[in-house]
């Protein structure tokens, strides 16, 4: 009898509760979705290295996965006890009609039962569609071959999230008893019609409140942007952070006490239609949800933060790919390791291609192309010795650098030679001037400080002047990122070959075929281990992009993952209270159609009330945004900031896709409850 009547109740309620449905089973879906990567991606053709790469990420998301279990715990035991309160009548009928609490909670436990049998369900089957189109997606990103590909359930996946959502669930109807036993009756039948006091706050209170509130989100805004070089400001991260919840808290308090007295003081806009009943609804519900909007206004900035970002990371990475890996294969040999043996010692400084030579690999033969140079190095030349005047205030600014580290020389003519080969642009410089390439933004702050400053090197019993004002973009080494911190042109004739630091060979190989080029690199990868000999690092295009894809993903997917559950749960739980509230003031509403107000000013009532709660806490989101964005740009130097316009642009449209149907759905499930 309790099992019909608690599916009874199922069928009438799924109408009512279609926000709670709708999420429980995108919450599903998302989850399965994201825990089946590993299955679907063990069927594409990939390399080892990248298949390492996706079991990373997998590894990664698994581990995300129980924080994203806890924040949709959180979700439906929040969206619970909302719609428990939408069926207070109901409780309070069975209760006078003799049904002991203990039956109501079994009612509760069939109903939660039937509902996360149901969820989970109709989530899996949607998850196991959306994670075909996810192979796809990871196909795509790493370029792999779908030719053997094939439909896959991932039994570990269906299995982790059966798990996570029934122990979910189960504390859901651990919750549900325990709030029907303490529930009182009177309560039950009256709850509905109690108005939400309306608790008239000092308006100076709320003013020097908001002054405060502002002045604590100023300073966080201003530590996280403007005073990220300070590594002390950077050790204080949690504090700012901590200023700026409390700072979104203090705002919600403070508009909440002054909106009706700011609205009520206009009268020509107070007294208008139904303006006064709307605007004294929004106080009370502002006063009652302060903390709700806060913690709403605080994940949809994560959201846009976490989304943005990890796109960016993603694009950028891909995007800077060609520019910044534009050679096949480079070479490295460092002269200086004590680790090395005397017999390695000796024999450090023979010539890459040399080197190669003894052991029967003509690398030539192998190449189209190739530039052979070295980098130098000396004590007289730190980076304490670049800045000159400009010392000073840039030991203010950055503190963690390292100012006795030795800066890297180059000769022009072989920095010319791999521009040419990397069709970048060359220089020209008299003999007692030099030049500073860097791409990486914090340093060529640094860097642009000290040549302002016009200081002068002594350089090899040579003193040289700076040719140019700023440094010059270029970079020496090829990565998936923009990491030359700074590397000094100087003339040939200036150098001195004992200050050898290490030697480059940066080449491209004189074929296209993926089959040659791969054996050429297992055949260098073979003679890596040599006891007598030291063989120089190499890094390949393909070797970087793999690795700048694999980082890309991870990133991008951890974003995704993160910034969608997120995104959900804001507009879920904000929706989900716009609904109780509708329900609540079910009666408000007919005392207006009683008084003689048409159904069109009624719904325009509630389509303000519903806008200003979903407007209100974006609204602050996206101004916390916009400074949290910029303190990305610091985090993301290195990766490349250059594709965040798009990636803003995709997030919004994301945001715009889920936030913005949550809302419609709200109003229209708002306005048809309220209806005769």
């Amino acid at each position: 009898m309790l099992f019909k009547l608690s599916f009874q109740n199922i069928k009438k309620s799924i109408k009512d509760y279609a926000i709670y449905f709708f999420t429980l089973i995108l919450g599903v879906a998302i989850f399965y979705v994201f825990n089946s990567i590993e299955t679907q991606s063990a069927m594409l053709a990939v390399s080892s290295d990248t298949r390492e790469i996706i079991e990373l990420l997998t590894t990664t998301l698994s581990g995300v996965s129980v924080f994203i279990a806890f924040v949709l715990g959180f979700l439906v035991i929040y969206a619970s006890r909302f719609l428990m309160k939408r069926r207070n009548k109901e409780f309070g009928l069975y209760l006078v009609l003799g049904m002991g609490k203990r039956k109501v909670s079994l009612i509760l436990f069939f109903e939660t039962l039937l509902i996360g049998i149901i969820s989970l369900v109709v989530g899996l089957v949607i998850g196991v569609a959306a994670s075909q189109l996810t192979s796809v997606f990871v196909a795509k990103m790493f370029e792999a071959d779908m030719t053997k590909y094939q439909f896959i359930f991932s039994k570990d996946a269906c299995i982790k999230t059966v798990l996570y959502f029934a122990i979910i669930y189960l504390i859901v109807i651990l919750f549900n008893t325990f709030s029907i036993n303490k529930c009182k009756l009177i309560d039950l039948f009256q709850g509905g019609k109690k108005s939400e006091s309306v608790k008239v706050k000092n308006s100076w209170v709320c003013i020097i409140v908001f002054v405060i509130a502002v002045a604590l989100l100023g300073s966080a805004y201003y530590h996280v942007t403007g005073g990220y070089e300070d590594i002390q400001k950077m050790n204080q991260i949690l504090w700012y952070i901590a200023m700026g919840c409390i700072g979104t808290f203090l705002i919600f308090w403070s508009l909440s006490g002054l909106l009706l007295k700011v609205v009520s003081s206009m009268k020509g806009i107070y007294y208008k239609g139904l303006n006064s009943f709307t605007f004294r609804q929004l106080s009370s519900r502002v006063n009652t949800n302060v903390f709700s909007m806060t913690i709403i206004c605080l994940m949809l900035f994560i959201t846009i933060c976490v989304l943005g970002s990890g796109l960016t990371v993603r694009n950028s990475m891909v995007a800077n790919l060609n520019e910044l890996a534009p050679a096949d294969i480079q070479f490295c040999q460092f002269y200086e390791d004590e680790e090395y043996t005397k017999k390695q010692k000796n024999n450090i400084d023979t010539p890459i291609l040399e080197l190669y030579q003894k052991f029967g690999c003509d690398l030539k033969s192998y190449f189209k192309e190739y530039v052979q140079f070295y980098m130098y190095a000396t004590p007289e030349c730190t980076m304490g010795d670049t800045l000159g005047s400009a010392m000073e205030e840039i030991t203010k600014q950055f503190l963690f650098l390292q100012y006795d580290t030795q800066e890297k020389i180059i000769k022009l003519s072989d920095y010319n030679n791999l521009a040419k080969l990397y069709g970048k642009e060359t220089f020209s410089i008299k003999e007692d001037e030099y030049i500073v390439v860097a791409d990486f933004d914090a340093m060529v702050t640094v860097r642009n400080a000290g040549l302002q400053a016009g200081t002068k090197l002594s350089l090899f019993g040579h003193n040289l002047k700076p040719k140019y004002k700023e440094c010059k973009d270029g970079f020496i080494e090829m990565s998936g990122g923009h990491l030359n911190e700074g590397i000094f042109i100087v003339p040939d004739s200036v150098v001195d070959e004992s200050y050898r630091n290490r030697e480059y060979v940066i080449a491209n190989y004189n074929t296209n075929s993926k089959d040659k080029i791969a054996k050429i690199e297992k055949e260098i990868e073979s003679m890596k281990n040599t006891k007598d000999y030291v063989m120089p690092g190499t890094d390949t295009r393909t070797e970087i992009a793999d690795a700048s894809i694999g980082l890309g993903a991870i990133v991008s997917f951890i974003g995704l993952y993160i910034g969608l559950i997120f995104l959900i749960s804001g507009a879920s739980i904000l929706a989900l209270k716009e609904l109780s509230e509708s329900a609540d003031n079910l009666e408000r509403f007919r005392m207006l159609r009683k008084l003689g107000v048409d159904e069109k000013q009624m719904n325009r009532a509630l389509f303000r009330q519903t806008s200003f709660f979903f407007v209100f806490p974006l609204t602050l989101a996206i101004i916390h945004s916009v400074f949290g964005m910029k303190f990305s740009v610091k985090i993301l130097e290195m990766f490349g900031s250059e594709m965040m316009i798009p990636s803003i642009i995709m997030t919004s449209v994301i945001l715009f896709v889920i936030y913005g149907g949550y809302f419609v759905i709200t109003y229209f499930s708002g306005r048809s409850m309220i209806k005769e």
